[in-house]
């Protein structure tokens, strides 16, 4: 008996060292036919009906297949859009549960269910047949030696760095990465890379997709490309452009060097849609496979699809195989390759029920109970764009969230915006008054000035307008609300005066990001200066724009590293900097969490709260250990020096520098508690108490 019912768990291709089940879900189908390809994926040896349905699940079992066999799926059923139903057997389509890909899809009219051109074009059924030009799944034999070396880091929340980091980007220029390892999974753990990292206190990188994802038709024809990767495909298999001789066991290696260097890896994650657009887009898979099952269509019109997500479709996490999928995949990199948690693009959208946003939807119940995934980092990217898509501060007590009210407040007030100095207070001490209820700590905001969607830091201070023009598209993507500013002259200058405060300016803002209480995350190369030219929306721009510039390494007045570094320290050895608890005042017993102070070293008043033009603003976060001190911070954004006085207080006789970003050496220069000193203008500065 060579083909027999086989099983219908676990979905997807599953050798067992004699043969292979394959398994694939689809409720609305009539018939499922296993395509079998040769080594190149360009002939089709064989075409195997899936002889057994259990549970809408069709499978069966060939005992003659191995590893390293190339197939894909045609499905049969109903073809009526209007009703949401698009099945065409000609379309050769992905398996959602592939591991691995072989080949590259190659664009034409052939991968459209409907005759392209016609009048009624998403009606006119398409009998071309795609499949020489879909990537082909491959079966795998997931067996991978991790050696009595690998242990997962386990890093807490509170001293967490996070590192955000395209795969190509990171390396695809780093002259001291060997030349075969630049740019692909195995240039992360490069030792020249992983020591710039330790030099700056990473503790976790977090990779923009490497799921399987798809180059648009668009981008190809305009000869650009999805350089970022949100297009996934593909949910189990890790995009091969990044490790084309074998992308899993690439990535597994890479992950547990990582680890070796005690640094985690962190995924982002495209849960919330996926490449095969809107209703006019092609049948690559899911759509081919069980539309209606998949995604969210419009109950009154089911040929068109409820787009959340700006990208056409949205995948709906109500049903119970599409949140089975999304499950079986976060178990799988986390039980297969050891990642160690995971940022969820539009993670809105995961929670979506009918009623809209439900922070107790199917999604966020099932991850809470699931086993593989108690001990590992969530991070959501928390909106859409749908109705009610801005969630911030809304997600489940075991959640962190990008904290994009960190990001505003602080770009406006080190571009010289004032008046925020109350808001300014609450984004560097946690934002309480958004994450500050059931339960949650201040590990819940991830506290980021730049991300890979925007300017770079060295950009937001080089550019007050965005410069996108080489997408294409006459500069009309990409945010215009960005609270940069160019310090008097647009894009680069050799004027030294410029070159300073901008400078100073970068330093500040990693100066805040390390000094205030969360999380904080760093865009890869910002460390070094590096600038994408104005542009805001580098998503297509896989070439200098895209990559890291890493000529500023080495070279004064570019390279930072060593400051991040000291500031990794200072937040390392001031354990209220990384507290889970929420700062409060003065307490009824003379101690303190934050005390908020004039430049005179008096208690705030609210007066001095709503003076509109302030752009001062100082305090102390008390010790929460017996053995720590004091920590007192000084954030002046005017562009003048401000005279100010070191706290007073009996118990702390003195103060010692620990901080200034005025200067290119750091000092640790001693205060007598009371005595007067400068900030200089747009400076950051902060000084421990000395019993």
């Amino acid at each position: 008996m060579r083909l027999s019912a086989g099983t219908p768990h676990p979905l997807g291709s599953t050798w067992d060292g004699r043969g292979t089940n394959f398994a694939l879900f689809s409720a609305n189908a009539e018939k499922v036919e296993l395509c079998l390809f040769d080594n190149q994926g360009r002939r089709e040896l064989e075409r195997i009906t899936l002889p057994e349905r259990t549970e809408d699940v069709w499978h069966g079992y060939l005992n003659d297949v191995s590893p390293g066999q190339l197939y894909g799926y045609r499905v049969h059923g109903r073809y009526d859009p209007e009703h949401g139903f698009r099945f065409n057997p000609y379309k050769l389509l992905r398996d959602p549960y592939a591991r691995r890909l072989a080949g590259r899809l190659v664009w034409s009219d052939a991968h459209f269910a409907y005759r392209t051109g016609s009048a009624r074009e998403d009606l006119s059924f398409d009998r071309r047949d795609n499949a020489r030009g879909v990537p082909k799944a491959v079966v795998v034999d997931e067996a991978f030696n991790w050696g009595r070396r690998e242990i997962r880091p386990n890093i807490a929340w509170e001293d967490s760095i996070i590192y955000e980091a395209h795969i190509k980007g990171l390396t695809q220029t780093r002259e001291d990465v060997a030349p075969g390892l630049r740019g692909t999974y195995r240039g992360l753990a490069a030792p020249n890379m992983i020591h710039h990292l330790k030099l700056m206190g990473v503790t976790a990188i977090e990779l923009l997709p490497i799921h399987g994802f798809v180059d648009d038709r668009r981008l190809i024809e305009m000869k650009l490309s999805n350089y970022w990767g949100y297009n996934s495909l593909s949910f189990f298999a890790p995009e091969a452009r990044y490790g084309p001789d074998n992308p899993l066991d690439a990535f597994r290696t890479t992950v547990a060097r990582l680890h070796d260097a005690g640094i985690e890896v962190l995924l982002d994650v495209v849960y919330n849609h996926t490449a095969e657009g809107n209703h006019l887009g092609p049948t690559l898979s899911f759509r081919g496979i069980d539309n209606t099952s998949y995604y969210w269509l419009t109950p009154d019109n089911p040929r068109f699809y409820n787009d959340f997500t700006g990208t056409g479709n949205s995948l709906n996490l109500t049903h119970p195989r599409v949140l089975q999928m999304v499950m079986d995949s976060l178990r799988y990199w986390v039980e297969v390759c050891h990642v160690d948690g995971f940022r969820f693009d539009l993670a809105t959208t995961l929670g979506r029920g009918v009623n809209g946003f439900d922070r107790g939807s199917g999604f966020f119940t099932t991850i809470r109970q699931d086993p593989a995934l108690a001990s590992v980092k969530l991070v959501a990217e928390p909106w859409d764009v749908g109705i009610g898509g801005y969630q911030v501060g809304a997600f489940p007590s075991q959640w962190s969230e990008w904290n994009d009210k960190y990001r505003s407040t602080l770009r406006r007030f080190w571009s010289g915006e004032a008046g925020l100095i109350g808001d300014v207070s609450k984004r560097m001490t946690g934002s309480s008054d958004t994450f500050n209820h059931d339960g949650r700590k201040t590990r819940a905001g991830i506290n980021h000035v730049t991300v890979h969607d925007g300017f770079t830091l060295q950009d937001l201070f080089s550019y007050s307008e965005k410069h996108n023009e080489a997408n294409g598209e006459d500069n009309r993507d990409g945010s215009d609300d960005n609270h940069s500013n160019n310090c008097g002259h647009e894009g680069p200058t050799d004027d030294t005066t410029i070159v300073a405060l901008r400078r100073r300016l970068r330093k500040n803002q990693f100066a805040c990001l390390f000094l205030a209480q969360g999380v904080p995350l760093i865009l890869a190369g910002d460390e070094v200066a590096n600038s994408q030219n104005g542009s805001n929306n580098a998503y297509c721009q896989d070439n200098e724009i895209g990559w890291i510039n890493w000529d500023g390494l080495g070279r004064d007045g570019d390279d930072i590293t060593n400051f991040i570094g000291h500031l990794a320290t200072i937040r390392r050895d001031f354990p209220q900097l990384r507290s889970q608890d929420w700062v409060d005042g003065r307490r009824a017993d003379g101690s303190y969490g934050a005390l908020w102070l004039t430049p005179q070293a008096n208690e705030m008043t609210p007066e001095d709260w709503n003076f509109p033009e302030s752009r001062f603003l100082a305090y102390v976060l008390g010790p929460v250990e017996t053995s720590s001190a004091p920590i007192f911070i000084v954030l002046n954004a005017a562009s003048e020096n401000i005279a100010f006085h070191l706290p007073r207080w009996p118990e702390y006789k003195s103060w010692r520098q620990l901080l200034n970003t005025a200067e290119d050496t750091q000092s640790s220069a001693e205060f007598s508690s009371g005595s007067e000193t400068n900030a200089a203008a747009r400076s950051v500065l902060a000084f421990a108490g000395l019993e």
